[in-house]
C-alpha cells in the first residue's frame, strides 16, 4: 500500500497544472484530486481507525465534494496517510491476519487477510484512473 501511495503522490505531483487536477470531463465522473481523497479517506478509515485505532473519523462525503485543494496539501495528506498505514500495519501479525475483520464492511464477514487485499486492489484500481486522467486532462 506504501507503495502505491507513493505513486498516487508521483501522479499528482506530475500534473503540469494544479487545476487540472480537479476537472471532470469527456465522462470521466470523477476528478483525480476527488480520487485521491477519496483514497486517503479510504485507507484512514479501513486501515489506520480499525487496525490502528488512530480515531480517525470519516467524512466520505467530502471526499467527492471538496474541490481546488492545493496540490501542495494533497502531497501532505498522502504522506500522512502513508505514516498512518505503516504504523497500523506494523500493528497487524500473522494472528490478526487470520482474525476476523473488526468491522463489518460488505455483506458478510471477512478476515483482516482479506480486507487488506481488498483495500490494495482497491488503491491500485483508482490510482490507475488517477493516472489515466492525468494523460487524458493535464494539457
Amino acid at each position: 500500500m506504501t507503495r502505491d501511495l507513493h505513486k498516487l503522490k508521483g501522479e499528482i505531483n506530475a500534473y503540469q497544472n494544479q487545476d487540472k487536477i480537479w476537472i471532470i470531463d469527456q465522462g470521466i465522473a470523477n476528478s483525480a484530486g476527488n480520487l485521491c481523497l477519496h483514497l486517503i479517506g479510504n485507507l484512514n478509515t479501513y486501515v489506520g481507525a480499525v487496525l490502528g485505532n488512530t480515531g480517525y473519523i470519516r467524512q466520505r462525503d467530502l471526499e467527492f465534494s471538496l474541490k481546488d485543494i492545493e496540490k501542495t496539501q494533497l502531497m501532505k495528506r498522502i504522506d500522512e496517510t502513508i505514516h498512518v498505514v505503516g504504523y497500523s500495519l506494523s500493528q497487524v501479525d500473522e494472528k490478526k491476519l487470520e482474525q476476523e475483520y473488526p468491522l463489518l464492511v460488505f455483506d458478510q464477514k471477512t478476515s483482516t487477510e482479506y480486507m487488506l487485499i481488498h483495500l490494495a486492489t482497491h488503491l491500485t484500481y483508482h490510482l490507475g484512473q488517477v493516472n489515466y486522467h492525468r494523460r487524458l486532462l493535464d494539457k
